[in-house]
């Protein structure tokens, strides 16, 4: 993308446009109580991919994914007390809850980075609300920075980062919080763990569960920035290779023989997009797995960070 990102208002039309944009696989910035989010529909694996792709030197961690409400959590989720307890509390707010996925869920294996949970939020910004009622489905949407850079709490800081990398900012003024939402893991009916602090204290949690938080070594429960947990095939993976050997599958990059190619034409875009689903489907076959070179720029790098992983040792 190399035109200017478009600044939108926080009215009516501008929702309307944002909203539009989100079903055209565009990125649109938008504010929350937290920071500003980088938003993309979160069933779009294209669109996923241009997250990672517009922040820059991505690592393929989960992502938060923000709804309108709990009725929209149970499309996505298994749902239970303990998470109703929370919600009740906190939702709408800066607190994020990660559920078990429901089958068939229909969101991006990007967003969940191959995990079997997801991390969801219902923000409390009213024109973040807004955005999501116009839009009708989850947005993944982590800060609207470039990766390593502080996190956005205006639309200045956004269009100073990200100009010409992302359609369009919702500009609704600064921020109220200003640091990003506490994240709390919801392993069973009676665990929940504290996996990054933010802007619910864990006092005022652990005071509507009435009983205190465990931590994150405590029990094994995977969020947002947690690659050690990230998917590996059961299968061994081989990297680099020009074609399959004995009694390999293939999972191609560019013009090559292959079983499932993540992008014939070389894309690295949509390569990223695929990589989850196809190591998945080539994992269910139970052989092992030879995969293609992939350039290591851009969204190579990541694509490669979390091939490397897959193939490492275990």
């Amino acid at each position: 993308m190399n035109t200017r990102t478009l600044r939108l208002t926080p009215d009516a039309k501008g929702l309307a446009r944002a909203a539009e944009l989100l079903t055209q696989s565009a990125l649109v910035s938008f504010p929350t109580e937290t920071v500003y989010g980088l938003g993309a529909d979160a069933r779009d694996g294209t669109a996923v991919a241009r997250i990672y792709e517009a922040k820059g030197r991505p690592s393929f961690n989960p992502l938060i994914v923000h709804i309108a409400d709990v009725s929209q959590a149970l499309d996505y989720v298994r749902w239970n007390n303990l998470a109703s307890k929370l919600a009740d509390a906190f939702w709408p707010g800066p607190l994020t809850l990660v559920l078990p996925l429901k089958q068939d869920h229909g969101l991006s294996s990007l967003v969940t980075a191959g995990l079997d949970t997801v991390a969801l939020r219902v923000p409390a910004h009213p024109t973040a609300r807004s955005l999501l009622k116009a839009f009708g489905g989850p947005v993944a949407a982590p800060s609207a920075n470039p990766s390593g850079k502080i996190s956005p709490t205006s639309a200045d800081h956004v269009v100073a980062g990200l100009e010409g990398r992302i359609e369009a900012v919702v500009d609704d003024g600064p921020c109220s919080v200003g640091v990003e939402s506490t994240i709390i893991g919801i392993s069973g009916a009676a665990t929940a763990v504290l996996l990054r602090s933010g802007g619910v204290p864990r006092e005022a949690i652990e005071s509507v569960l009435g009983s205190p938080l465990s931590d994150p070594q405590s029990a094994a429960v995977t969020a947002p920035g947690q690659l050690a947990s990230h998917y590996a095939p059961g299968a061994s993976v081989r990297l680099n290779a020009s074609q399959a050997l004995n009694d390999e599958v293939m999972l191609g990059f560019g013009a090559v023989p292959c079983d499932l190619n993540l992008s014939p034409d070389a894309d690295l875009q949509e390569a990223a997009a695929h990589l989850f689903e196809y190591l998945h489907r080539l994992d269910a076959l139970g052989r092992p797995i030879a995969v293609s070179p992939v350039p290591d720029h851009g969204l190579g790098s990541a694509i490669n960070d979390r091939l490397r992983r897959a193939a490492a040792p275990r």
